[in-house]
């Protein structure tokens, strides 16, 4: 029985454009890749945009594709070149089988990838065994190729050379993913072997001695601490750019082990804690972001692998071959290759020329090169050529076209920042994104999405991103809060001398701040013996009514530190819902809480929205009757009316009788606490609710960091950064946690011979 044949009716046209272009449509596609990765890709460090970082994920994935797929034409068309090269070159079958064989070492570089990207997420560092694999493949199928075309391949010079070059490229890549995986990453950490004081030599004429009848003795001998000793002369004063350099590239060699949860001795501890005290917030937040950005590139790019000697030599060789290509092609006679071939080459070329020559300079506008010129902050400032030339270089590197703000700037200001300035801004000088995530709960349950489509979203699995479009919000990081969050933490390392004093002072949430406050100690129950996850709620609800009921009022409000709370709580709850992973040691039930939360929210918004919207109205009214202009927070006035609404409920019964384990909502609970900080009267005017929700907030966020897996942490810095990260890492710099030795052994053994 014949089987029937059934064919796709594909116009010939089409058929023909598919066979002409469908080789030179992916060599093409392959090199606009990697040109939009090497340059797109340094900016992922810098921002949280969606609108680069969903581009860079697609072309990172389809760059692999594209040159694969395209080595795989390149071979296919072997023996029939004119399947790939158009049918019109029939006749120059040789020839184009050599141009074949020049492409194919291309496509190996292109598959080495650039240097400013070898992964995009920290699991894409395990694979470097399948690299490692599709190099061996890959060099196979371009030597067969190569071979194909001989033994009259008139480019087989130009091909060999971007054979070389290919091969050192993909081996690049397969090396760093190797170095940045977890094991490999965990045994660089690993110091020479101490076995120790020579025991047995020491016993020998120990016992030598006394069988001579010596007075023979052995005494512990304290070693130097030298670690301490440095400590103590700790710089003072404010840092210099070169300074800010030098003291990152110091403290990330020291405790770069923190990604795979190393131990920490406590010199290490002593002498990062004795600097960090002595530095201002701006400083103190510089250094770590430097630290973070050589993480960064340890991580994810091919910096730790060319910047040293060997990366050097390869890197020379690389551009010598490229451009020996490129006079060897011009020279060559090119009268029986197609116009539009021969455009394609010089394009492959040029274009790894112009590709390799950026990556140059990249390298040498990193901080590696200042630490290359100059890596000893130890080393005196002076007045030479180098100094001169490396403070010029950072003068550069770092002003930019758009002068940042000074840090102390109040956060209004910051946050009516051109928005040109602070994208160029952002774009030349950060080290991260400078970005705060903010999510509100009232906001949610507000303005939700239309019902009848949300059984859609929630089947498709889309939820979650489709509130991190409509409900998550960008917060510039303000300097008010940066010093805030840096007294906060200064203040509990002066506290905490002793390594027991520091554990218990990061394992704090929020009940630390209200012991050591006088007249607070009534609000300790909303944070002892309550889980995490649900005092987190808790503070996040109450925080947004207390801000709302004074929004509109005239008083003199400590604006600043209300701010500073309002953007911690928002932030606290963004990093609860909509980064679970980063939160899951301490997230417990938060997201059955937050959804019983806000379907009870939900329902009161629905059962009082004649009200609501009645209130919002009047407050429109009386502000555009007393002729004051709304700001950016008191434009919404129905999320006020709402706010006040809710505190209007009596809460003299307390919630949990009535709704037993029924329900895990905490909207009235968080409405019972509002009201009770609202209601205090401390003994201190200056510490007033405001200082204290901000101070339990800040205890919420150093919790959470000391608690999340170290691997999530290091995964932020390819996401634009999260202040989380840099608390984490504040932290330890500041002795707080749990990742130094409690007991270490500080002497050697002496044999003493008395007389």
């Amino acid at each position: 029985m014949a089987r029937m044949m059934v064919e796709i009716p594909i116009p010939p046209n089409w058929k023909l454009i598919w066979d002409t272009w469908d080789l030179r449509g992916f060599i093409i596609l392959s090199l606009a890749l990697q040109t939009f990765l090497i340059f797109v890709a340094p900016l992922r460090k810098k921002t949280k945009s969606n609108w680069v970082v969903m581009p860079l994920w697609s072309a990172y994935l389809l760059a692999d594709w594209a040159a694969n797929f395209a080595v795989g034409l390149i071979s296919n068309s072997q023996g029939n070149p004119s399947e790939s090269l158009g049918k019109k070159n029939v006749r120059n079958r040789v020839e184009n089988e050599d141009l074949l064989a020049f492409w194919a070492p291309f496509l190996l570089v292109h598959l080495g990838g650039p240097d400013t990207i070898t992964a995009f997420a920290l699991e894409d560092n395990e694979l470097w065994l399948r690299h490692f694999l599709g190099l061996f493949f890959q060099c196979l199928a371009a030597v067969y190729v190569f071979v194909q075309s001989l033994p009259d391949n008139r480019l087989w010079i130009p091909t060999m050379l971007m054979f070389m070059t290919g091969i050192i490229k993909y081996a690049e890549r397969t090396r760093s993913l190797y170095l940045a995986s977890a094991d490999r990453f965990k045994d660089s950490m690993l110091t020479d072997p101490e076995p120790g004081t020579n025991y047995a030599k020491l016993m020998d004429e120990y016992v030598s001695k006394k069988d001579a009848k010596l007075p023979t003795s052995i005494e512990m001998v304290p070693e130097p601490d030298r670690a301490a000793k440095s400590a103590n002369k700790a710089k003072k004063g404010n840092l210099t750019k070169l300074e800010v350099v030098q003291y990152g590239y110091l403290f990330y060699n020291k405790f770069r082990g923190l990604v795979v949860d190393s131990i920490f001795s406590r010199k290490e501890r002593n002498l990062s804690r004795d600097f960090f005290l002595n530095r201002t917030a701006k400083d103190a937040f510089a250094v770590v972001e430097v630290e973070l950005n050589f993480i960064y590139e340890v991580l994810f790019t091919k910096l730790p692998v060319v910047y040293n000697k060997i990366g050097a030599v390869s890197r020379i060789f690389s551009l010598l071959t490229i451009c020996l290509a490129i006079v060897l092609f011009i020279l060559k006679g090119k009268t029986n290759f197609s116009p539009e071939d021969v455009t394609i080459t010089y394009g492959l070329l040029f274009g790894a020329l112009v590709l390799d020559v950026s990556a140059l300079i990249m390298l040498l506008f990193s901080d590696w090169t200042i630490i290359y010129l100059q890596e000893s902050p130890d080393v005196e400032p002076d007045k030479s050529f180098k100094a001169c030339i490396i403070d010029a270089f950072l003068t550069f590197r770092t002003e930019g076209r758009c002068r940042a703000r000074n840090d102390n700037e109040k956060t209004k200001h910051v946050q009516n920042e051109p928005k040109t300035c602070g994208l160029s801004m952002r774009v030349t000088n950060n080290r991260w994104s400078e970005l705060v995530s903010t999510y509100n709960l009232i906001n949610y349950c507000l303005y939700p999405r239309g019902k009848s489509w949300e059984d859609v979203y929630t089947k498709l699995g889309i939820s979650w991103f489709l509130d991190s479009i409509f409900y998550v919000e960008s917060k510039r990081f303000t300097g008010d809060l940066k010093e805030f969050i840096f007294q906060e933490l200064k203040s509990k390392s002066e506290l905490a001398d002793d390594l027991e004093t520091a554990k218990e002072v990061s394992s704090a949430r929020g009940d630390w701040v209200l012991r050591v406050e006088e007249g607070w100690g009534s609000i300790l129950k909303y944070v002892d013996n309550v889980d995490y996850d649900q005092s987190l709620i808790l503070w996040h609800i109450a925080t947004e009514l207390c801000y709302n009921e004074e929004l509109t009022k005239s008083d003199n409000v400590n604006t600043i530190q209300r701010d500073i709370a309002k953007l911690l709580s928002d932030y606290m709850l963004y990093l609860l819902i909509m980064q679970p992973s980063m939160m899951s040691a301490v997230a417990g039930i938060g997201q059955i809480r937050f959804r019983d939360t806000c379907a009870e929210a939900k329902r009161f918004f629905e059962e009082r929205k004649a009200p609501i919207e009645m209130a919002a109205a009047n407050e429109a009214s009386i502000m555009k009757e007393n002729q004051q202009v709304p700001n950016e927070d008191t434009q919404d006035f129905k999320h006020i009316a709402a706010c006040k609404e809710i505190l209007s409920v009596s809460t003299d019964v307390p919630p949990g009788t009535i709704k037993g384990d029924q329900s895990k909502s905490l909207l009235f609970d968080s409405c019972k606490l509002a009201k009770e900080l609202m209601n205090v009267v401390p003994k201190d005017p200056k510490v007033d609710k405001w200082v204290i929700i901000s101070k339990v907030l800040v205890e919420l966020l150093c919790y959470a960091a000391s608690h999340t897996r170290a691997n999530m942490q290091a995964a932020q810095v390819s996401k634009g950064g999260e202040l989380i990260t840099i608390v984490w890492l504040l932290m330890t710099h500041f002795g707080l946690g749990d990742q130094f030795q409690i007991n270490e052994g500080q002497a050697r053994a002496k044999l003493i011979v008395g007389k």
